[in-house]
């Protein structure tokens, strides 16, 4: 869509501190493009690093006039607010942004396109989130390709799904496999080019969707799918599509290691124990034998809010419980996954 070559700048408005920026924090472990800065004026004057002790050197500015003076090309909405909607308060920055020639990459449901379009000149607005017309209806075709096709899973939302994912797809490729990775959500779209948001198609069709993509890469010998939302999750329906799409072979379990109940809004929910959430996934994967099955590999933590003596540990109490291996991809390294999934 935009050439790699170009500048970004992350609007971040009030959300470098909190989850609710994660389109901006995936970017910037994982994006292509030179960032030039973070936009986020509580934190003005700082690097990332220095406000919110992530490791990146990347400057933060207070307003969209600020990254035009570093040289951004394309701004990125990197919040995800909830709902995906856009919010009013966003007019008059994007409004700038788009008068000043920068073009824009919407992660939101919303069509910016149709909000914003009388704004552009030679810049341009990518809608992330904007489906095809129309998917065909899954058949399960995909459980006939001899692959391994790998689903992401997760305890909850943001458990960091698709940060083991894209970690996972990066370390096989540098063992030089033949590995694919099909995104399913914005930030994976985002990052990758391409791929099928989930969350935005007919829930008739989301399992085609999933599986039109995964016979895309049939020529691979693994496969990664990013994952989305979880089946412990009472407002998320986009697990059984992936499952039944993919016909996966094997899960990586994603969860939040210091949580033990769901995020807000949905506090009140605790999360299962995992040994039995895994069994629940891999019940659903066969249903009751009529069905291809799959097997949980590993366990990937989100240790976020642990210090590293506690994350340890939660990663040894975890691998007793389960008998999988485990790890923070980040903080500890997808070795143990890669060998799982290679063996």
């Amino acid at each position: 869509m935009f050439s790699t070559k170009q500048k970004l700048c992350i609007y971040m408005e009030g959300a470098l501190d909190n989850d609710s920026g994660k389109m901006g924090f995936g970017l910037m472990r994982f994006s292509k493009h030179p960032i030039v800065c973070v936009i986020d004026s509580k934190f003005q004057g700082k690097t990332v690093a220095e406000a919110v002790n992530l490791p990146y050197s990347i400057p933060v500015v207070a307003t969209v006039e600020d990254a035009l003076v570093k040289g951004s090309e394309i701004m990125v909405l990197g919040i995800a607010p909830s709902g995906g909607k856009f919010p009013d308060s966003w007019d008059e920055p994007v409004s700038f942004a788009l008068k000043n020639g920068l073009s824009l990459i919407n992660g939101l449901h919303d069509d910016l396109n149709a909000r914003f379009a009388h704004l552009l000149g030679a810049n341009r607005i990518w809608d992330v989130r904007k489906p095809k017309s129309s998917y065909p209806i899954a058949t399960g075709k995909a459980a006939k390709l001899d692959n391994k096709r790998i689903l992401m899973i997760g305890t909850d939302m943001a458990s960091g799904k698709m940060t083991a994912g894209l970690e996972l797809y990066a370390a096989l490729l540098k063992k030089e496999a033949n590995v694919g990775f099909v995104p399913t959500g914005q930030i994976g779209i985002t990052l990758m080019g391409s791929g099928i948001p989930l969350d935005a198609i007919k829930v008739d069709q989301a399992a085609g969707a999933v599986e039109e993509a995964v016979l895309a890469e049939r020529d691979k010998d693994i496969i990664i799918v990013e994952g989305q939302g979880s089946l412990a999750h009472p407002g998320s329906t986009a697990t059984l599509p992936l499952i039944r799409g993919t016909q996966a072979t094997h899960f990586i379990l994603c969860h939040k290691a210091a949580n033990d109940h769901l995020r807000f809004p949905v506090s009140h929910v605790p999360i299962p124990p995992l040994d039995e959430f895994i069994k629940l996934n891999e019940n659903v994967a066969k249903v009751c034998g009529s069905q291809s099955p799959a097997e949980t590999v590993g366990i990937a933590l989100n240790t976020i809010g642990l210090s590293k003596a506690e994350a340890e540990n939660k990663v040894m109490e975890i691998e007793k419980l389960t008998g999988l291996p485990t790890t923070d991809v980040v903080r500890f390294g997808v070795e143990k996954l890669v060998k799982a999934i290679m063996q």
